[in-house]
């Protein structure tokens, strides 16, 4: 996440204080038994829905333009071939292990249990009804094979219109390898007009979450009012299960695929990744760290130039297991929290939406809420409850971020196996052969 200009307050220290009043004021009025004017209440609700309503105007045109330019960037045949092709692959398995991860921790560990049933039910009727005036229709239960098939829309302009997310982005996943396969000025321009749609929607985005420790405050009063300290202790086991499922990715999965699929001693790898590793944390920024880790993989990894060059510039924008990972595991958590179980059909649409959305939310700070919150309403669940997580969002966007780099270094690592730097340009001549004696 990005701060504002120099001198002035970052906005996460904002956002933590919009949480701290939202909470504070929401514990004293479920502690005190005070009752709040039904008048006062409907406008700290309409507050935290303005939020999520902004959001949900932007999600569906950033998601499209991102996954589009995305894929298209990873599949450049002219300039790198198959290069393209192994990273666009990479990205979608090694996304795939780390939501499943975190699924599998919040199933295991259920991070949202223990909260009232009623007041679960109470504030789940309450927000019940502001979703579905924004996103009306989820699907519910996959039937053989008709999932599959409802991935592919008939219409996608009616599918942009219901808000179905899932096969609005597999269309955008399609549109972008057909860029790729007709590759021409024409296409050339138009992959131009989308990242010119990407980058005001990004803007946009931005503005949006400025307004977001207002929300915060909003919606965590009330959250704090319903649910008192139970809160505390169900966010604290939520970030606990969140950094475990990133610990296992980052410490057992990347070394592995390391030394596996790349080739290199994993201690090596770790040694040689120091200072992106540090950078990213410190920073919780993609694409600050970029600089950095390109010249660890070329100095210190020592992989071929054009390839580390290309993956890790891709991958700053469309490799992003951690932000993966933290949507699945967030989504999960807070169906826990509201009493809604998950279906394994379900869940697997939460998957497949993760691993596109770790594509399409790339380089937006705070870019994953849109996401999260789509894919809350999409399997029922109110998507007030987002205003829970942010509070603690500064520390786990640091972590995530950090998983998100070490996966570029990881992906640039497998995908240099067997790649060199010895391409002879077109425009170059061929060196001089001596004549015969």
């Amino acid at each position: 996440m990005e701060t504002t200009k120099r001198g002035k307050v970052p906005l996460y220290l904002w956002m933590l204080l919009g949480f701290a009043a939202g909470l504070g004021g929401g514990l004293y009025v479920n502690l005190t038994g005070q009752v709040v004017i039904p008048e006062v209440m409907e406008i700290i609700r309409s507050v935290g829905q303005i939020f999520l309503r902004l959001l949900f105007m932007l999600v569906l045109p950033l998601l499209f333009s991102a996954l589009a330019v995305g894929v298209a960037e990873m599949g450049d045949l002219k300039s790198l071939g198959r290069v393209g092709y192994k990273t666009l692959l990479f990205t979608v398995m090694v996304s795939a292990i780390a939501v499943g991860i975190g699924l599998g921790m919040v199933n295991v560990f259920r991070p949202g249990d223990g909260v009232d049933p009623l007041l679960a039910q109470q504030l789940l009727a309450q927000g019940a009804e502001g979703a579905s005036a924004i996103v009306g229709s989820a699907p519910q239960s996959i039937e053989a094979g008709q999932f599959f098939l409802d991935m592919i829309p008939s219409n996608v302009v009616t599918a942009a219109s219901e808000n179905q997310i899932l096969p609005v982005m597999v269309f955008a996943l399609i549109f972008g390898i057909g860029m790729v396969m007709a590759k021409s000025r024409a296409t050339d321009q138009l992959q131009e007009t989308l990242q010119g749609v990407f980058e005001v929607m990004m803007k946009l985005i931005n503005l949006v979450i400025k307004l977001a420790p207002i929300a915060i405050a909003a919606l965590m009063f009330n959250l704090a009012a319903v649910f008192g300290w139970d809160l505390l202790v169900r966010l604290g086991a939520y970030a606990l299960v969140a950094v475990g499922a990133m610990a296992i990715h980052m410490f057992i999965v990347y070394p592995l695929l390391v030394w596996i699929f790349g080739g290199m001693n994993p201690l090596k790898f770790a040694a040689g990744v120091k200072e992106p590793f540090v950078v990213a944390f410190s920073t919780a920024s993609s694409n600050a760290t970029l600089p950095i880790a390109i010249k660890a993989a070329e100095e210190n990894l020592k992989l071929p130039k054009r390839i580390s060059r290309f993956v890790l510039t891709v991958g700053a924008t469309a490799n992003q297991n951690g932000t993966a990972l933290f949507e699945g595991v967030t989504v999960l958590f807070l169906a826990q929290f509201f009493g809604i179980e998950l279906s394994v059909g379900q869940q697997l649409i939460v998957m497949l939406v993760c691993i596109l959305g770790g594509i399409g939310t790339a380089g937006v700070p705070a870019g994953s809420l849109p996401v999260i919150a789509l894919i809350l309403v999409m399997v029922g669940v109110p998507a007030e409850g987002i205003g829970l997580i942010l509070g603690v969002d500064r520390f786990l966007d640091m972590c995530r971020t950090t998983l998100n780099v070490t996966g570029d270094l990881v992906a640039a690592t497998v995908v240099s196996r067997g790649e060199t730097d010895a391409v002879v340009p077109v425009d170059e001549p061929l060196p001089a052969v001596a004549p015969p004696d």
